[in-house]
């Protein structure tokens, strides 16, 4: 079990993470503060394993926080101005996540903690509460942090140091890699076809054998992500 702390200074978002945590079976929940002071108290009475952590509070701010507990235990932003996101990866986070928060986008970010503590095999809560998905994404650019829509991306491209996402009308460099780009999108509108690729399902024109056509860029079907890709398409029924 992660032992979890949740450190906000809106009794609403307390109660809302409270919930959350309540049904996902890995975690457990220690305790939830409006003080951050409070919490710097339990995470360094070795009684935490992970905390959810608002930036913007009045004691402390999160980044304040972080810089204090020196990755003593793991840490996810929670907040609703995206400009904190940049502060957060320097400090080494393991997520940041956005209000208002969807269940699926917390399970994710839970999930990543459950990873860095070498368990990935816990299956998903039975039921999971309904949510509205975020529509659009953030990404860390070389000067910004850039809003993107979903509905705008047609594919995504991982190059060797970095990522280019392809809208309708730019492509947008990011350092974040495929891995955690593709856990951040959601799985019924995207799906890995390569290594190297991953493709908006609705943007699809065509697929010709190992190939798919996204405008005018072809892109190819790798071996190992085939099987997968063909059942979903099955069962979008279309193809």
């Amino acid at each position: 079990m992660i032992r979890c702390l949740v450190v906000d200074d809106e009794p609403l978002a307390l109660d809302i993470l409270e919930d959350y945590i309540s049904k996902v079976p890995f975690l457990t929940l220690v305790k939830t503060t409006t003080s951050a002071i409070e919490g710097l108290s339990l995470v360094q009475s070795d009684a935490i394993d992970l905390v959810f952590l608002d930036v913007q509070m009045p004691e402390l701010t999160g980044i304040q926080f972080l810089k204090i507990i020196n990755g003593k235990c793991d840490v996810i932003l929670t907040t609703a101005y995206s400009q904190y996101a940049l502060d957060g990866y320097e400090l080494d986070v393991v997520d940041y996540l956005l209000k208002p928060i969807a269940f699926d986008r917390f399970y994710k970010a839970a999930q990543k903690v459950l990873q860095n503590n070498g368990n990935s095999n816990v299956a998903p809560p039975e039921q999971a509460p309904a949510s509205t998905s975020h529509d659009f994404i953030f990404v860390k650019t070389e000067h910004k942090i850039q809003k993107i829509y979903l509905d705008d991306i047609l594919y995504i491209e991982g190059l060797k140091d970095y990522i280019s996402i392809f809208t309708k009308t730019e492509r947008i460099i990011t350092l974040q890699n495929m891995k955690k780009m593709e856990e951040s999108l959601p799985g019924k509108s995207f799906i890995r076809v390569h290594k190297s690729y991953i493709i908006a399902v609705g943007k699809i024109e065509s697929i010709e054998r190992s190939r798919i056509q996204i405008g005018d860029k072809i892109i190819p079907i790798g071996d190992t992500y085939r099987e997968y890709f063909f059942k979903q398409i099955e069962d979008k029924n279309i193809g």
